[in-house]
């Protein structure tokens, strides 16, 4: 697999941290732990800049297996797809989880690959390797409108946001 590693500059120039996340730059975080990888759809997040260090935010709820290796690891992959061709990948990465289905990537047909020893896939476009210094989970009582509390978390699992500086960024060649 053939990468080449991209200034952070152009991160803006092919993800489009507003409208693509919402609604085409779907992505997979991705982190391993204990020689093992597992992987979630995401699609919340923005890139921006905290603390002077380029960096993404991510949201995870508590429930979702790939937050228990996150925490194990303290680094992890944002890939992002060519979202028409990956779209099925993409829904079933997000709707199985790792728990249930150790191989959950094979079966999305996915093939998991390494860059900077982090997890990535070769069906990928772009990968981002993060590092996170900052995790809360959201709460309800600093939530400003209720209505979009109400909407985003009818179950009351809050999601816990985390702030990673963006240590790598690559475009993965066909």
């Amino acid at each position: 697999m053939k990468t080449r590693k991209m200034d952070l500059s152009e991160i803006t120039k092919v993800i489009d941290p507003i409208i693509g996340m919402r609604q085409k730059d779907w992505y997979l975080v991705s982190a391993t732990a204990n020689g093992t990888t597992n992987a979630l759809t995401a699609a919340w997040g923005g890139f921006g800049n905290v603390c002077e260090r380029p960096v993404v935010t991510v949201y995870i709820r508590p429930q979702r297996y790939t937050k228990k290796f996150i925490d194990a690891s303290g680094r992890f992959t944002m890939t992002y797809f060519d979202f028409q061709k990956h779209e099925k990948s993409l829904v079933y990465m997000g709707s199985h989880s790792g728990a249930d289905e150790p191989d959950k990537i094979q079966k999305a047909g996915l093939t998991l690959t390494k860059i900077d020893g982090q997890p990535t896939y070769a069906e990928g476009k772009y990968v981002f390797i993060c590092k996170p210094f900052f995790c809360q989970q959201l709460a309800p009582e600093n939530f400003l409108d209720k209505k979009i509390m109400s909407a985003s978390f009818p179950d009351k699992d809050f999601s816990f946001m985390y702030i990673a500086e963006i240590e790598a960024a690559y475009e993965i060649l066909a």
